[in-house]
C-alpha cells in the first residue's frame, strides 16, 4: 500500500508529507481544495489498496489538524455537574450526499463557533445508505478537512439497537450481532454509541421494575464490552434508552426503574464508567407522521415530561440529561424549547433528507427514476391503506444507497445548491438550540488524543439490520 499511499499524498503538491507513524502538514490552505474531494472520492468508491489508503490518509490528516474522532463524555459529564448548560447538542443523521451535508454542517459550524455537535449514523441507516464506519468516518474527516473545521468530531452510532423479532429466536446472537456493530464502529473512530434495548421492554409486566429489566440488563452488558474496546485515552460516550421512540411516552418512575437497575447491573460486572445521557419517548416518531396528501401530521410533544425526565437524569444521576429522537421534522418555531428545558440532545435526520430528495434543482430525469426504484425495490415499505404518497415519502430512504454515486455525481451546481440550503438549515437549527459559541466548551472539557493508524484494523462486521430506526 506504500505506493498508492505515496501517490496520493502527491494530491497536495508537496504540502503534505509522510512522517513517523503519520503525516505533517505544511500548508492547511491545500487541505481546503479539491485535492481533498479527489480524496474523499477515493475513499468511498475506489477499490482494494487505494480505497484503504485514502482512508488511512484522512485518518492522519485529520489527527495532524486537529479534526479527530473524539468522545462529548467529558462535556456531558460537567453538564451533569451543573458547569454547562442552556444549549442541545444536535445529533445530526448524515445520509443522502454524506460528503457535501457534512461540509454544510461544519461551514455552519465555523460561522457559528459551534462546537457541540455531533454526527451519527443508526444500524438500520449503515445499511440502506450503504456506508460502513469506515467510510462515514472518512467522509466526516474529509469534510472537516475541506471545510478548515479543527475541532473535534463527535461521531456516534445511533440506535444500536437489538431488533426484538430476532431477539426472541436468538437472544445471544441478536445481542452479539449489536456487539460486532459497535466494535466496528469504535475501530473506526465512533467514540459516542447510542445502545438501544428499549425495544425489550416489556409492559406486559405489573412493576416497573420488571418492565425495564431486559432493557438495563442487557444495556449494562454492552456497556460493559463497550469499556473493553476503548482505545488510550478515550471514554467512549453511551447514551441508554427507556421507552421506544414512536411508543407510549416515557415517565420519571421509569426512569429511576431504569437507571437504578441499569446501576446496579453494571455495578455487579465490575467498575465501568455508566451512560452519559438517556433516551426517552415524549410523543415524536421516527421520520414523523406523513398524511395521505404527503404533508406532516402536527406533533404533539409533551415538553413537559421532557424537562422533568432530563432535570432527574441531571440532578438525582449525573447525566448530562434526555435525550429527544424524531425531531427534524418538528415545526421551525418549537427549537428553541430545548435548550430553554435543558434538553441535553436531539436527534435529526428525515428533514435534511427530505432537502435532498425535494430539491428543486435536483433533474427532473433523476427524480423519475428514484421514484421507479422505490415502486419497484421498496414495495415492502408499503403499508395497508399507504397512499402513493405515504409509501413514497417512508420507502425512498432506502434508494439512497443504490443511488449513492448519482448523487454525489451530481453537477456542481445542483449540488451546491442544495448543500447552501442544508447550510442555512443547520445555521437556523444552531441557532435555536443555542449551541453557537460552544467550541470554547469543547476546548475547557473535551481531549482528542492523538491516535496513529499503523494500520487500518480488520474488524468483525455486524448483519445487515432492516428495522427502522432512523430519525
Amino acid at each position: 500500500m506504500a505506493e498508492v499511499t505515496r501517490q496520493l499524498v502527491d494530491l497536495y503538491g508537496g504540502t503534505v508529507a509522510l512522517a513517523a507513524g503519520g503525516v505533517t502538514v505544511r500548508d492547511s490552505a491545500r487541505l481546503r481544495t479539491a485535492a481533498t474531494d479527489q480524496l474523499a472520492w477515493r475513499a468511498v468508491f475506489a477499490e482494494g489498496e487505494e480505497r484503504e489508503a485514502a482512508r488511512w490518509l484522512l485518518w492522519e490528516l485529520g489527527q495532524a489538524t486537529g479534526a479527530r474522532p473524539a468522545s462529548i463524555n467529558a462535556l456531558y459529564q460537567a453538564r451533569g455537574r451543573g458547569e454547562v448548560g442552556g444549549f442541545t447538542v444536535p445529533a445530526m443523521n448524515v445520509r443522502a450526499m454524506a460528503y457535501d451535508t457534512a461540509r454544510a454542517i461544519f461551514r455552519a459550524a465555523r460561522a457559528g463557533k459551534a462546537g457541540a455537535i455531533i454526527l451519527e449514523i443508526a444500524r438500520s441507516e449503515i445499511a440502506y445508505t450503504e456506508q460502513r464506519p469506515a467510510e462515514y468516518v472518512a467522509v466526516l474527516i474529509a469534510a472537516a478537512l475541506r471545510e478548515g473545521y479543527t475541532l473535534p468530531l463527535f461521531i456516534q452510532g445511533d440506535h444500536c439497537q437489538v431488533n426484538h423479532k430476532k431477539y426472541q429466536a436468538d437472544a445471544e446472537g441478536e445481542v452479539g450481532e449489536v456487539k460486532k456493530l459497535i466494535a466496528e464502529e469504535i475501530g473506526a473512530g465512533f467514540y459516542n454509541i447510542d445502545v438501544d434495548t428499549s425495544t425489550l421492554v416489556d409492559l406486559s409486566f405489573p412493576t416497573l421494575d420488571e418492565q425495564q429489566r431486559a432493557n438495563f440488563e442487557r444495556a449494562a452488558e454492552i456497556t460493559g464490552f463497550i469499556r473493553g474496546l476503548e482505545p488510550e485515552g478515550v471514554t467512549v460516550s453511551v447514551g441508554a434508552e427507556i421507552g421506544e421512540v414512536g411508543m407510549k411516552n416515557s415517565t420519571v418512575e421509569e426512569l429511576h426503574a431504569f437507571m437504578r437497575g441499569y446501576n446496579r447491573s453494571l455495578a455487579a460486572l465490575g467498575r465501568h464508567a455508566g451512560i452519559s445521557k438517556i433516551s426517552v419517548q415524549t410523543g415524536t416518531s421516527h421520520g414523523g407522521v406523513v398524511l395521505p396528501d404527503g404533508s406532516m401530521a402536527d406533533v404533539k410533544l409533551d415538553l413537559q415530561a421532557l424537562a422533568a425526565l432530563s432535570r432527574v437524569a441531571r440532578e438525582e444521576y449525573g447525566l448530562a440529561g434526555a435525550v429527544q429522537h424524531g425531531a427534524s421534522t418538528l415545526p421551525s418555531n418549537a427549537f428553541g424549547n430545548f435548550p430553554r428545558i435543558e434538553t441535553a440532545e436531539i436527534h435529526l435526520a428525515t428533514n435534511f433528507q427530505n432537502i435532498v430528495f425535494d430539491h428543486p434543482r435536483l433533474p427532473a430525469e433523476l427524480r423519475e427514476r428514484l421514484r421507479a426504484w422505490v415502486d419497484e425495490n421498496a414495495v415492502g415499505e408499503r403499508k395497508s391503506g399507504d397512499t402513493n404518497e405515504q409509501f413514497y415519502y417512508k420507502a425512498r430512504k432506502k434508494a439512497i444507497g443504490p443511488f449513492k454515486r448519482e448523487f454525489w455525481s451530481l453537477p456542481d451546481d445542483v449540488r451546491a445548491a442544495v448543500a447552501a440550503d442544508l447550510e442555512r438549515t443547520f445555521a437556523f437549527l444552531f441557532e435555536q438550540l443555542n449551541v453557537n459559541g460552544t467550541e470554547d466548551h469543547i476546548h475547557r472539557f473535551v481531549q482528542a488524543p492523538l491516535q496513529h493508524h499503523a494500520a487500518l484494523k480488520p474488524a468483525l462486521v455486524a448483519a445487515e439490520d432492516d428495522a427502522d430506526a432512523g430519525e
